[in-house]
């Protein structure tokens, strides 16, 4: 039920349909993201990630790919990708579709992504809802994600196995403007690593890297 460049179809469940779904017919069409809403991640942020945790065995699925800067980094590293998102920005081997949709039901490998901040808290439940125990869910977050009474339910019912804060900070550019962000001094943004593994209840680890 899926395109070639989104890897076997035995990590996915749905229908052709909701695949290819066009905007219009989202169920979710009050929480589309608008173009001047995207912010691209810098490669080197999930680089890093590679060399601390192991999503080799399995598809990862980069949820809202953008223009793909995620997924080829990873596609480098010898990682499966699965590339999709809710607006298509030109990424040749991703598709349009709806992560927060009914019809999305079960994800047989992992997730790595940077989310659409407002939605961040409804991706990882999504996350956490299809895939399969043990596997993983990697969310790139600000630091400040870890505030707020509606989070702390999501981290008391959710914990994350493991959060790895940046040291060095790490560029998510408006419109994937890396290089005007670095002209203009950089990021004034710390950002983290939130790692799920479905089923884990014990504490949260935190370390630092890059």
């Amino acid at each position: 039920p899926v395109s070639s460049s989104t890897g076997s179809s035995n990590d996915w469940s749905g229908n052709k349909n909701s695949i290819y779904k066009t905007l219009g017919a989202s169920n979710h069409t009050d929480k589309e993201r608008q173009s001047e809403d995207y912010y691209a991640t810098e490669p080197k942020a999930v680089e890093l990630l590679l060399d601390l945790e192991d999503f080799s065995q399995l598809y990862v699925w980069e949820s809202a790919c953008g223009q793909g800067h995620l997924s080829e980094a990873m596609i480098q590293k010898g990682i499966k990708v699965n590339s999709s998102d809710l607006v298509l920005r030109g990424y040749d081997k991703a598709y349009m579709y709806d992560f927060l949709s009914e019809d999305n039901k079960e994800w047989k490998g992992h997730i790595i992504t940077n989310p659409p901040y407002k939605f961040a808290k409804e991706f990882i439940e999504k996350s956490l809802e299809i895939l399969r125990d043990g596997n993983k869910c990697a969310m790139f977050l600000k630091i400040q994600f870890l505030e707020g009474k509606a989070r702390k339910k999501l981290f008391t019912k959710y914990p994350p196995k493991k959060i790895y804060v940046s040291s060095s900070r790490l560029l998510c550019a408006k419109n994937a403007d890396f290089d005007g962000m670095k002209a203009g001094g950089g990021s004034a943004v710390a950002y983290a690593w939130f790692i799920w593994e479905k089923g884990f209840q014990g504490q949260t680890t935190i370390e630092w890297f890059n």
